[in-house]
């Protein structure tokens, strides 16, 4: 499995965040913080934007690093994605991610 499919089966290399850093690109930073902001309900901000991907080292975005459930969960049970985990068919946390775009349940298959 590529090392830039997050934990819960997103590419990583097409995340916003993962692009404003990439390109330095402020404008992506403003407008990906005010949704992950609004999404999250959290005070996400443009400087938080910064992220190498969330199973690599390296800088990770405010969320990724503090906020996102599913990487903690990962982490703790030390699986490399959530394909890995037991758990994956009733886990509400990634079935939300993979209900949004299928594209991560092939990644974690994958």
């Amino acid at each position: 499995m590529r090392d830039m499919i997050g934990y819960c089966g997103l590419d990583c290399e097409k995340c916003d965040a993962y692009l404003a850093a990439l390109h330095d690109d402020q404008a992506l930073r403003k407008k990906t913080a005010k949704l992950w902001a609004e999404l999250n309900n959290a005070p996400i901000l443009p400087e938080h934007i910064n992220c190498q991907g969330c199973r690599v080292e390296g800088m990770k975005t405010v969320f990724c690093d503090q906020m996102c459930e599913i990487r903690r969960c990962a982490l703790k049970k030390g699986v490399t994605t959530c394909g890995d985990c037991l758990d994956l068919g009733e886990c509400q946390a990634v079935g939300t991610v993979i209900s949004n775009n299928p594209e991560a349940l092939e990644n974690l298959k994958g």
